[in-house]
């Protein structure tokens, strides 16, 4: 995950749920953006990787690494915004 000086990473995220936001009042539909942005993160991620190997037989035999890989980043980074949004649920739903 990037050091939390790095606000280039935190702007390029911000800018995806921007987008995502925006698709919700466009659509109305909380569960369907939700899963699309999940879906287009692993399918950029799948390319992304791709671009380290030469082959479709090498990249799969780094599969059970690449799907380590980024499912212990997601768990950690989901992790960090559930607790965020646990420690901070009033302030960031507007409870009264």
């Amino acid at each position: 995950m990037a050091d939390a000086s790095d606000q280039a990473f935190y702007d390029r995220a911000d800018a995806h749920i921007e987008l995502s936001n925006e698709q919700i009042k466009t659509h109305g539909d909380l569960g369907g953006v939700s899963a699309s942005m999940m879906f287009g993160t692993t399918r950029f991620n799948a390319w992304a990787s791709a671009q380290n190997f030469k082959s479709g037989a090498e990249m799969a035999d780094a599969r059970e690494a690449l799907l380590k890989y980024f499912c212990d980043q997601y768990r950690l980074m989901l992790e960090d915004n559930l607790d965020d949004h646990i420690n901070n649920f009033s302030q960031y739903m507007q409870v009264k």
